[in-house]
């Protein structure tokens, strides 16, 4: 069986049997992938439950708060996820940039541990992952790591944290908090730019039989539980906005920085129902699709150097690259007194809005950039949309700030630099560094990631070479609700099932 398959039938039944076992010890209940994507579905006994419980809390129920349609205070539900849609103000186009917010997700404040789910519960529901023997090494620059520790102790198993010693100060604060041992957070060298580092180090790591690594660069779970739960989460916000087919507003594109290449898998989703173009992004310092290029860069969160495997190339439509420089400022104008003050009073941005800004991380902060870039590009108009996402919070980055604002700003951050900073960062976002992707571009792009996968992680020639047909894809997408159905029948096999 590839490790791009989709694995449906029960894979060693004694594995199967003890996690069944260790799940009905501890009153752990699955949610399926259908009521992550529609919460509605929840039963009303776990919402009683989730009453109880905080959204930061190490508690089982908390699996029932992976989704986008919580509120901002993270213990409740919304009718649609929360968003932002940035005004011409801002942005600089008379088109609605809409931002889906991430930072309500439970634990971490961050949409990969929704990934995380997605990669970690098809393995136990198959008999493919042993709580009470395996380790689950969770190989990230950051979010994925941490959402992936939360889950873990979630269903009752130990995590690993694989990532960068140089990532922020912020992430290894939260990871000392929820590691059962120290020695479960393994720091790697460098920063966002070295992904083969954490490669090399988990290709170390499962020479241990009881270290089982998901790699989210290369786990079909990744891509599934994007397209199938933020794809109709965004679908939804897409509805409220009026960007619909006949709508007031027609949804020209998604825009996502490629990172892991999960989030990305949501742009089918969209693209399927409303002809919306995919916008891949990566940091203009290691422009790899776009230049075939490489380079260190501090846009924490979205990878670089290599293409994902489980990035569907063959169905993205154009690439551009923000610069590291842009998304450092811009996150000192929003999290800062005197920046959000000239917003407000500079710029006639209301507060409540500016207020939001505090949900844009670094890597959020360049998808919106590239959101501005892509309806500059266009042309696009007060009728068109382009939908993105804040995949975490400034809250992930105070040190971060503290490094530009004495490094950039040694003579303090008053409105001269703030009016600086959005002149240059944001209101005078270009439409340099972006391609169109033809047939020729895509396979370009698609066959750069032979010498990571196959050349280096040893994934069989056949096995790559697939992933370029458009079947491989629909298949893949059709696989999910016989994964729904092993979640019902291990919560009811584990006693667990919600009534």
């Amino acid at each position: 069986m590839g490790s791009l398959d989709v694995v449906q039938d029960i894979d060693d039944r004694a594995t199967y049997d003890r996690a069944v076992q260790r799940f009905r010890e501890r009153r752990i209940a699955l949610p399926t992938f259908a009521e992550l994507a529609d919460p509605t579905l929840i039963p009303d006994a776990v919402r009683a439950g989730l009453a109880t419980v905080g959204p930061d809390e190490a508690h089982p129920l908390n699996l029932f708060r992976v989704h986008w349609y919580n509120s901002a205070d993270r213990k409740g539900t919304t009718g649609v996820p929360d968003h932002v849609v940035l005004p011409p103000e801002l942005t600089g186009t008379p088109a609605s940039v809409v931002v889906v917010l991430a930072d309500r997700f439970p634990m971490i404040g961050a949409h990969k541990v929704l990934a995380s789910y997605g990669c970690l519960a098809p393995r136990i529901v198959t008999g493919r992952f042993d709580p009470t023997r395996h380790r689950a090494v969770w190989p990230s620059t950051g979010n994925y790591c941490r959402g992936g520790v939360a889950i873990s102790r979630l269903m009752g198993c130990r995590g690993v944290a694989v990532l960068p010693e140089g990532m922020s100060a912020e992430r290894f604060e939260w990871l000392a908090s929820w590691v059962e041992d120290p020695a479960d957070v393994v720091r790697t060298p460098g920063t966002e730019s070295n992904v083969k580092e954490i490669y090399d180090e988990c290709n170390r790591l499962v020479g241990d039989d009881t270290n089982v690594i998901l790699n989210q660069f290369a786990e079909i779970g990744n891509h599934l539980v994007h397209y199938h739960v933020t794809g109709r989460a965004l679908n939804a916000v897409a509805t409220a906005v009026g960007a619909y087919p006949g709508g007031p507003l027609a949804l020209r594109a998604f825009v996502s920085a490629t990172g892991s290449a999960g989030t990305i898998a949501a742009g089918e989703y969209l693209k399927e129902r409303h002809g919306s173009q995919i916008v891949a992004v990566e940091a203009l310092e290691c422009p790899t699709m776009l230049y075939n290029g490489f380079g260190e860069h501090n846009i924490q969160g979205i990878g670089d150097k290599h293409i994902p495997l489980i990035h569907n190339v063959m169905e993205t439509d154009v690439v551009t690259a923000v610069s590291d420089r842009a998304t450092d400022r811009l996150n000192v104008l929003f999290n800062t007194d005197v920046g959000r003050r000239y917003l407000v009073e500079r710029r006639g941005v209301e507060f409540d809005l500016v207020a939001s800004l505090s949900s844009l991380g670094l890597s959020s902060i360049c998808n919106v950039l590239a959101a501005i870039k892509l309806a500059k590009h266009r042309g696009l108009t007060e009728s068109d949309a382009v939908i993105t996402v804040a995949t975490d919070g400034g809250a992930m980055y105070r040190s971060e700030r503290d490094r530009v604002l004495a490094s950039e700003f040694p003579g303090g951050f008053d409105e001269l630099a703030a009016a600086e900073v959005f002149s240059e960062d944001l209101l005078g976002t270009t439409t340099d560094h972006l391609r169109e992707l033809d047939t020729r571009e895509r396979e370009r792009i698609f066959n750069l990631g032979y010498f990571t996968w196959v050349e280096q992680q040893g994934v069989p020639v056949a096995e790559f070479v697939r992933r370029r047909s458009p079947s491989f894809w629909e298949q893949a997408h059709a696989a999910m609700p016989a994964l729904d159905e092993r979640i019902l029948e291990f919560n009811r096999r584990a006693g667990v099932a919600p009534g």
